[in-house]
C-alpha cells in the first residue's frame, strides 16, 4: 500500500513554503515518525515525518520547490522498515532487484523523471564525491546503481557537482572572489517586515540609562539558591526586564496596544516577544500571559526558546501574536542602538551591554555597571510623554527590584 506524504496545514499567515532538505533518498527504508523532509516557511522550519514503516518511493517536490498546505510532496510504500537491503553483488554478478516501489499506473509516466534506486554503498560514494545519481548509469536490475557503477564513473575522470549547501565562489578578476547564495525565506520575510515598519510607522526612539548594580547584587546573592530551588532554571537578567516591562505596561496601556487599520486595540494581557538570534535569522518567540509567569518560569521558557531557535524547532504558534517586544543586543556587545518596531506592535525595548562608567551619585563619583535602554515607539499611537514615562518606570523597577514584587 502506497501512502502519500503531504505538506502540513499551514496557518493563514503563511501562504506557502519551500522544500529545504530531503533527509531520505528514493529507495531508502524509513521508520514510522522518522524525519523525511524539512519545509521552510517565512517563520519556521517544519519537519515532516513518515506516517508508516516502509520505503520512500516517490519525491514529487525537490529541494527549492514551493509547496502549499496539504500538497503531496512524496510517497512511502508501507512495509517492514527493518528489513535489510540485499548485499552488494560480487564483481561480475547481477544483483537482485528490490521490490519495485512505483505503482504500475504511474510507471510509464515516472520512468523518465524518477531518480534510480541507489544501493547504500553506492550512495555513500556518491555523497563523498559530490556526484549526482543522475550522472551515473545503473547496471543493476531495474537500473539500480551499484558500488561498481560509481567506481567506474570515478575512474573515468568525471568530477561531481558541488553539494547544494556549499556556496559557489566566482572570480571577479584581480584574484578577488565573491559568493552568491539565495536569501532564505525567513531572511527575506524579516527584511520585508523591517522595511515595512520603517515606511509605514511614525517611529521614534527615546533613551535612558539604568544602574544594574542592584540587580547584579541580588542575582549574585540568590543565584545558587535560585538554581537549586528551581531546577533547570538559571537566574539571568531577562526575567527582571520582562517583569519590569509587564508592570510598566499595566501603567501605560497605550504602549501595550496595537493599530488595526483606523482602530486602536488595547490588550488586557501582556504577551512579551523576546527577540532571539538563530542560524536562519532573527526570530521572536512569545511569552504568553507573561504577567502570570514567575521569574523561574520566564527564565526556563526563554532558555527553551533559545535551544529551539538554534535547532530550528520553533513552531509557528510560538511566534505569532505578542503585544510588546524586548530585544537584547547587549549579548553581542552593542552599547547603543535604535531597535525597529515589530508591527503591529507599537513599541519595542532595546537592551544593551552593561558597561562600567563613572557616575555622580549624591555628589560623589562612583564606578557603576550601567546599561543604556532604548524604547522605539509608533508616534501615531504613543505620545512622547507616555513613552518617556514608560521607560522611566522600567528604569525605576530595575534599579529597585523590590518594587516588582510589591507592584508599586
Amino acid at each position: 500500500m502506497t501512502i502519500e506524504i503531504k505538506a502540513p496545514t499551514l496557518p493563514e499567515s503563511v501562504p506557502d513554503g519551500t522544500i529545504a532538505t530531503w533527509h531520505k533518498n528514493l529507495g531508502d527504508k524509513v521508520k514510522r515518525d522518522e524525519l523525511l523532509v524539512d519545509i521552510e516557511t517565512d517563520k519556521v522550519v517544519i519537519e515532516v515525518v513518515s506516517p508508516v514503516d516502509g520505503t520512500l518511493t516517490k519525491i514529487y517536490k525537490d529541494t527549492g520547490d514551493t509547496i502549499v498546505s496539504n500538497e503531496a510532496i512524496g510517497a512511502v510504500k508501507e512495509g517492514d522498515a527493518d528489513e535489510k537491503q540485499s548485499a552488494e553483488p560480487e564483481a561480475g554478478s547481477q544483483p537482485d532487484a528490490p521490490e519495485q516501489p512505483v505503482p504500475e499506473s504511474a510507471a510509464a509516466e515516472s520512468s523518465s523523471t524518477e531518480e534510480p534506486v541507489v544501493s547504500p554503498a553506492a550512495r555513500k560514494l556518491i555523497e563523498e564525491n559530490n556526484l549526482s545519481s543522475g550522472q551515473i548509469t545503473g547496471s543493476g536490475k531495474g537500473g539500480r546503481i551499484t558500488k561498481e557503477d560509481v567506481l567506474s564513473r570515478l575512474e573515468s575522470g568525471a568530477t561531481g557537482t558541488a553539494a547544494p549547501a556549499q556556496p559557489a565562489f566566482t572570480s571577479t578578476g584581480s584574484g578577488r572572489v565573491e559568493e552568491r547564495v539565495p536569501m532564505s525565506r525567513l531572511r527575506a520575510k524579516v527584511a520585508e517586515r523591517l522595511l515595512q515598519a520603517t515606511q509605514s510607522t511614525a517611529m521614534l526612539t527615546t533613551f535612558n540609562e539604568v544602574n544594574m548594580k542592584p540587580i547584579m547584587d541580588l542575582r549574585g546573592k540568590y543565584k545558587e539558591l535560585f538554581e537549586k530551588t528551581h531546577q533547570g532554571s538559571r537566574l539571568g537578567f531577562m526575567s527582571f526586564f520582562v517583569r519590569s516591562c509587564v508592570e510598566a505596561l499595566k501603567k501605560f496601556p497605550a504602549v501595550n496596544a496595537s493599530i488595526d487599520g483606523n482602530d486602536i486595540v488595547y490588550h488586557g494581557y501582556q504577551d512579551i516577544g523576546v527577540a532571539v538570534s538563530s542560524p536562519r535569522g532573527l526570530v521572536v518567540p512569545v511569552l504568553r500571559n507573561a504577567d502570570h509567569m514567575s521569574m523561574a518560569a520566564i527564565e526556563s521558557k526563554i532558555s527553551e526558546f533559545g535551544e529551539k531557535a538554534r535547532d530550528g524547532k520553533l513552531g509557528i504558534d510560538e511566534m505569532t501574536g505578542g503585544t510588546f517586544t524586548i530585544s537584547n543586543g547587549g549579548v553581542f556587545g552593542s552599547l547603543l542602538s535604535t531597535p525597529i518596531l515589530n508591527p503591529p506592535q507599537t513599541a519595542i525595548l532595546g537592551m544593551h551591554k552593561i558597561q562600567e562608567r563613572p557616575m555622580a551619585i549624591r555628589g560623589e563619583v562612583q564606578i557603576l555597571p550601567m546599561m543604556y535602554l532604548a524604547l522605539s515607539y509608533d508616534h501615531r499611537m504613543i505620545d512622547g510623554k507616555e513613552a518617556v514615562q514608560f521607560l522611566v518606570t522600567v528604569k525605576d523597577f530595575l534599579e529597585d527590584p523590590s518594587r516588582i514584587i510589591l507592584e508599586i
